[in-house]
């Protein structure tokens, strides 16, 4: 039986990856997370399928052995966030860029096949052109922007200099169950679902006006496996866009959503945070192409499961 690794397997993300694997027919996945931010409740209902080891990317000793012989490695480890990276860079530069040196380096010794990276659309900057397409200038706004751009720029190293396949992803606005809600880091969208079931305003960053293209978590783990299995001399060190292709603006999702619950709360609005990318939508012709990416929720399916998971575990 082949071995199938996720790091940051115990996030929001990863945890998804390991569902969508073990679905699959995978018999059985090892998740590599230091579960500082990811947790182990993320994989409660999966647990005895999981072989979950508690270790640091940025620990190359701690992490080779357990990469070595991997068939497919997904690398999610990361500290997602850009604000975070603004006001604690050096903690998210060595996770997103010295930890992601290290994995790769370990998959490259250690005779792994194919690693599917987690890239960022945040690597896109501001553009003046809408949807965003791979072939666009990079133009990164934020310490985190520039880190998961340099984990693509690795990839593509890796696989042109080292002979590890590799296939980066640039994610787009995840939403689903399980995004924890309870930093100030968290993503907008498990902010806005803890307000509504609480029934008090969200604080918009800005005038709600930027647009983003959300993306079902389901989905993108579905495009992950899909990445991990596609023909090597057509998307090794390569960079894909993993968006749904549709857009959204913050005011309209709160009005959505109060919509779904059949509320009325006006949000209240702060400064624009600094690093932020105003309009965010994927071009997704090349990922439907060369990796059959295919998404089936609506943004509305998306927000009525996630509304539901969090009625249910909040």
């Amino acid at each position: 039986m082949s071995k199938v690794i996720v790091t940051g397997g115990a996030g929001f993300i990863g945890s998804g990856i390991v569902r969508a694997l073990l679905g699959a027919g995978v018999g059985r996945v090892v998740v590599i997370d230091n579960l500082l931010s990811g947790k182990e409740s993320n994989l409660a209902e999966v647990r005895d399928s999981v072989d979950l080891q508690v270790a640091d990317i940025r620990d190359f000793d701690a992490i080779a052995p357990i990469l070595q012989g991997a068939d497919r490695v997904f690398h999610l480890a990361a500290i997602p966030s850009v604000p975070r990276s603004i006001s604690e860079p050096v903690p998210s530069h060595t996770a997103n860029i010295d930890g992601t040196f290290n994995v790769y380096r370990a998959c490259a010794e250690g005779g792994v096949r194919r690693v599917v990276y987690a890239a960022s659309s945040s690597a896109y900057g501001d553009t003046l052109v809408l949807p965003k397409t791979e072939s666009m200038v990079s133009c990164p706004k934020s310490p985190y922007a520039a880190q998961k751009l340099m984990g693509e720029h690795y990839a593509a190293v890796y696989a042109a200099c080292f002979g590890l396949e590799t296939v980066s992803l640039r994610f787009f606005n995840v939403f689903g169950p399980r995004q924890d809600p309870s930093s100030a880091y968290s993503g907008v969208l498990s902010l806005f679902m803890k307000h509504l079931l609480a029934r008090t305003p969200p604080v918009i960053f800005g005038d709600g006006e930027q647009s983003r293209d959300f993306t079902y978590v389901e989905d993108v783990a579905g495009l992950c496996l899909k990445a991990s299995l596609a023909d090597a001399k057509v998307v090794s060190g390569r960079m894909y866009n993993a968006g749904n292709g549709g857009r959204i603006t913050l005011n309209e999702t709160w009005r959505l959503l109060c919509g779904i619950e059949g509320v009325e709360i006006a949000p209240k609005f702060g400064p624009p945070r600094e690093g932020d990318v105003r309009d965010s939508q994927a071009d997704t012709a090349a990922a439907v192409r060369d990796l059959g990416h295919a998404p089936r929720f609506t943004f509305e399916q998306g927000l009525r499961l996630t509304l539901e998971w969090y009625r249910a575990n909040l």
